[in-house]
């Protein structure tokens, strides 16, 4: 179960992305990684996930930010391709 701080978190840092960040980032880094710093506003990208991650940390060390990989619904896919 996700705490109501993590899930404000999120809630902001999609926010952001959607309101803001979305059409410039998914026309210039598609499938690459934004983590959003929604205190600040502030994201930070990345080829990978842990890229983006550890550029948020290393600016904002105790705050939490939220990754979304650029133009897919989920930052990551899990699954089996049926033939």
């Amino acid at each position: 179960m996700v705490s109501a701080e993590t899930r404000s978190v999120i809630d902001r840092a999609k926010q952001i992305y959607t309101n803001q960040l979305q059409s410039d980032l998914e026309s210039k880094y598609m499938d690459r990684f934004v983590a959003i710093e929604p205190e600040s506003g502030e994201y930070f990208l990345g080829d990978t996930f842990d890229e983006a991650v550890k550029s948020a940390r290393a600016k904002y060390p105790s705050r939490v930010s939220h990754t979304i990989r650029i133009g897919h619904r989920a930052a990551f896919h899990i699954g089996v391709l049926q033939l």
